[in-house]
C-alpha cells in the first residue's frame, strides 16, 4: 500500500505511475482516513475555528486530490481497466461526501461554534465560510429526519451512477463513429480537414480520408461538405449519440430528472431549479426563466430575418426551386453566405493561428495586463505526450502550475474545460495552485504546428480564463477559492478573455503566419471584424433554446407522464418555429446537463448570464486601455483573487463601480434594435 502514489500525491503528480489497480485500495484507505478526521472533528471540545470549521475546510483533502486525479484521467485516457475500478469507487466516495452533507451532528458542532465569542470575530472570508457552510447542511437535508436522510443517500449514489454511465455512453458512442470517404466524396473540404483525414485514417492503417464525431472533423463536414446526403448521415450520427441499444441515455435521463424533483422536494423545494438556483446569483427559476425569455425576445426576430435570409441565399445559389433548409444544411450555408458577404472564410487564418504562437501571444497579453509571467517546463511526469506543463509567477512569486491538454482522442471525452487539482495553501506560508486545460482543437498535421480557427482560439482564451481565475486566487479558506464560484459566476473570468482575440492589438501578439512570422493583413482583420455577428442571433438562440430546454425540464416535466422526446420537440416548436441546428435528439448526449449529479442542470443560462457581465465589464477595458495594468489589477483584485469570499454581485460591483448593465451585450452581439 505504501508504494501506492494515490496515497501520497505531490505537487508534481506521478500520472506515469498511476495505474488502474492503485485506485480502489488508495480511495478505501483515503474515505477512512477522511471518516477519522470528521470523528475528530465531532469529538473537539471546546468548539474553536482550528478544531471545527478549519478542520472542515481540510476535512477529506487528500480523498478529494486523489479521486480528482482518478476523474480526470478517466477523461483524457480511459482504458477498460480504468474505467471499471473508476465505476467501483464513484459509490463509495458518493456515499462518503453524502454522509457528510446529512451529518446532523456536523451540523450541530457548527451551529455550536457559530454562538462561540471567536465565531463573531472572524475575518470576512471566514465568516462567510461558516454562513455558507450552515445554508449547505441546511440545504443538502442534515436536519431531516432519518428515513429521508436515508432516501436522499440513496438519491445521490443513484444519481452519481446514472450520471457516470451517461457520460461514459456519451464518450463511447462518440468514439465508436468512423466515416471513410473516397477523391470523389470530398468536395467543399478545405485542405487543413482533407491533411488531418488523411492522417487519421493513416493512424489506422488505412488509406482515403476518416472522418469522426470529434469536433474538429464534425464541423469540418457540417460547414464545408458540399455532398448534403453525407451532411445529412454524419449529422444524424452525431445528434443520435448514445441513443444506440445499451447505450442509450433516454432512460437515464428520464430517471435523473425524476431523481433530481424528488431530492428538491424532499429539501423542501417546488422544483429542482428553485433548489439549484437558491444559493447562485439568480436565486430562483422564475428569475432565470424570466432572463432567457428577456433575450428570447430580443434575438428571435434577428433569428427569423437570418433564416430567411439563410434561405434566400441558397435560392440565389441554386434556384427558386432550392428545398428548404434542413438541420444539416445550416451551418453549410451560413459559411457560404459568410463568404459571399464578407470574402470571409475562417480557414484562411488558421496559417496565423498557431498554438504556439497563439499560447505565447496569450501568456504576454496576460503579462502585460494582470502582471504574470508563464514559463513551460519540462521533465514533469504526464498523462499523454502531447501534454505540455506551465508555471504561472507574479513578480517573483510562485503561484500556479498547469497542463495543457489540447487535442482530441478515442479515449478522451469530448468538449473543453478547466480544472484544479490541488488548491495551495492562502493561510499562512503561500503554495502554488496546480490545475489543467483540456480541448478538443484542431490537431497538428506532419511537421506543421495546430493550425486553429478563431473560434478555437476563442476556446483556448476561454479556458485560460478558467484556469486564472483558479491560479490568482487568493483566499484563506480553500472552500472558498478560485472557480468554486456560484455557477452563474464562474463563467466571467473565463468569457471575458475571448473578447481580446477580437482586437487587433492582441491579433499582434498571437497571430504570425507559421511559415513567414508575417502578422495578419489587415484585409484579413476587417474581414474577420466585418464578419464577427454574422449569424449572432443564430448563435444566441441556440444558447437560449439549450438554456430554455435545462430550465423547463428542471421546473415543468414529468418523467413519469411524458415522453422526453415528445415533450422536447414540442417545446422547440413553441420556443421557434424557425429550425434550429439541434434538434431534441442531441438531449442524450448533452453531459453539461446530466453527465454529473448538479453540474450545469438547471443552470445552463449561466452562459449567457454570463456573457451579460463580460461584455458589461470588458467596456471597462476598452475605456481604460486594453492592456492597461492598473484595470488588470482591479480586476484581479475585485473579481479573480477572490473566489467565492465575498458575494459575485458585491464583486462585479466593486469592479465597475454599478450592477450589470445587459444593453452592453446586445450592442456587442448586434441585437439592438
Amino acid at each position: 500500500m505504501s508504494e501506492n502514489p494515490l496515497l501520497h500525491l505531490p505537487f508534481a503528480i506521478p500520472f506515469d505511475r498511476i495505474k488502474p489497480e492503485h485506485v480502489e485500495p488508495a480511495i478505501r484507505a483515503l474515505i477512512l482516513e477522511a471518516e477519522n478526521e470528521l470523528q475528530a472533528i465531532l469529538g473537539a471540545t471546546p468548539r474553536t475555528y482550528a478544531n471545527t470549521l478549519g478542520a472542515l475546510d481540510h476535512l477529506g483533502e487528500r480523498l478529494s486530490q486523489a479521486f480528482g486525479v482518478v476523474s480526470h484521467l478517466e477523461n483524457v485516457c480511459t482504458t477498460p481497466q480504468l474505467r471499471a475500478a473508476y465505476n467501483t469507487v464513484v459509490p463509495l466516495v458518493t456515499a462518503f461526501y453524502t454522509k457528510l452533507q446529512l451529518s446532523e451532528a456536523l451540523y450541530q458542532a457548527l451551529r455550536d461554534y457559530s454562538t462561540t465569542p471567536e465565531a463573531q470575530s472572524l475575518s470576512p472570508a471566514k465568516s462567510r465560510y461558516l454562513e455558507l457552510m450552515l445554508n449547505k447542511f441546511r440545504r443538502e437535508g442534515a436536519g431531516l429526519p432519518p428515513q429521508q436522510k436515508e432516501r436522499l443517500e440513496a438519491i445521490h449514489t443513484r444519481l452519481s451512477e446514472l450520471t457516470n454511465r451517461f457520460g461514459q455512453n456519451v464518450t463511447d458512442s462518440t468514439a465508436d463513429y468512423e466515416l471513410y470517404l473516397e477523391e470523389s466524396q470530398i468536395a467543399g473540404l478545405p485542405q487543413t480537414a482533407l491533411e488531418a483525414a488523411q492522417q487519421s485514417a493513416a493512424s489506422k492503417g488505412k488509406r482515403g480520408y476518416r472522418f469522426t464525431l470529434q469536433a474538429p472533423s464534425y464541423l469540418a463536414l457540417m460547414n464545408h461538405l458540399d455532398d448534403p446526403a453525407i451532411r445529412k448521415q454524419v449529422y444524424l450520427a452525431y445528434q443520435n449519440r448514445a441513443t444506440e441499444e445499451g447505450r442509450d441515455n433516454c432512460p437515464l435521463i428520464a430517471e435523473i430528472l425524476a431523481l433530481r424533483q424528488e431530492k428538491a422536494r424532499l429539501l423542501g423545494y417546488d422544483n429542482f431549479a428553485d433548489y439549484v438556483l437558491e444559493d447562485r446569483m439568480a436565486k430562483n427559476a422564475t428569475t432565470a426563466q424570466s432572463f432567457e425569455a428577456d433575450l428570447h425576445a430580443r434575438a428571435r426576430p434577428h433569428f427569423e430575418r437570418e433564416m430567411q435570409s439563410l434561405q434566400d441565399f441558397r435560392r440565389q445559389l441554386e434556384g427558386q426551386e432550392a428545398p428548404p433548409l434542413q438541420r444539416w444544411d445550416i451551418r453549410y450555408y451560413v459559411e457560404k453566405q459568410r463568404k459571399a458577404l464578407f470574402d470571409y472564410n475562417a480557414e484562411e487564418l488558421r496559417p496565423y493561428f498557431a498554438l504556439p504562437n497563439v499560447l505565447s501571444g496569450l501568456f504576454e497579453l496576460c503579462g502585460r495586463v494582470f502582471g504574470i509571467r508563464v514559463e513551460e517546463i519540462v521533465g514533469e511526469a504526464v498523462w499523454h505526450p502531447e501534454v505540455r506543463v506551465y508555471d504561472i509567477y507574479q513578480g517573483d512569486i510562485w503561484v500556479a502550475r498547469f497542463y495543457t491538454d489540447w487535442f482530441p482522442r478515442e479515449s478522451k471525452r469530448g468538449g473543453a474545460w478547466a480544472n484544479g487539482l490541488i488548491v495551495g495553501e492562502r493561510d499562512g506560508a503561500l503554495e502554488p495552485h496546480l490545475g489543467l486545460n483540456c480541448g478538443n482543437l484542431t490537431p497538428p498535421v506532419g511537421t506543421a504546428p495546430a493550425l486553429l480557427t478563431p473560434r478555437e482560439v476563442e476556446t483556448v482564451f476561454h479556458e485560460f480564463g478558467h484556469f486564472l481565475h483558479i491560479a490568482l486566487s487568493n483566499v484563506e479558506v480553500k472552500s472558498l477559492a478560485g472557480t468554486k464560484v456560484a455557477w452563474d459566476f464562474v463563467e466571467l473570468p473565463s468569457q471575458i478573455m475571448e473578447n481580446w482575440v477580437w482586437e487587433r492589438a492582441t491579433l499582434e501578439l498571437i497571430a504570425r503566419h507559421y511559415q513567414t512570422g508575417g502578422a495578419l493583413p489587415e484585409a484579413l482583420f476587417q474581414k474577420m471584424q466585418g464578419s464577427r455577428n454574422h449569424w449572432s442571433a443564430g448563435d444566441t438562440m441556440r444558447q437560449l433554446w439549450f438554456g430554455t430546454q435545462d430550465l423547463d425540464l428542471h421546473v415543468n416535466y414529468n418523467p413519469a407522464r411524458e415522453n422526453l422526446l415528445d415533450y422536447l420537440e414540442a417545446l422547440q416548436r413553441e420556443f421557434s418555429p424557425t429550425l434550429l441546428m439541434e434538434s431534441p435528439i442531441y438531449i442524450t448526449s448533452f453531459s453539461h446537463l446530466f453527465g454529473s449529479p448538479v453540474g450545469y442542470a438547471a443552470g445552463y443560462y449561466s452562459y449567457k448570464w454570463s456573457e451579460v457581465l463580460d461584455a458589461d465589464a470588458f467596456t471597462r477595458f476598452k475605456r481604460e486601455g486594453l492592456f492597461n495594468p492598473q484595470t488588470g489589477q482591479d480586476f484581479i483584485e475585485h473579481i479573480l483573487s477572490k473566489g467565492n469570499s465575498v458575494d459575485p454581485a458585491d464583486l462585479f460591483r466593486g469592479f465597475m463601480g454599478r450592477d450589470p448593465d445587459p444593453q452592453a451585450l446586445l450592442v456587442r452581439s448586434g441585437l439592438l434594435g
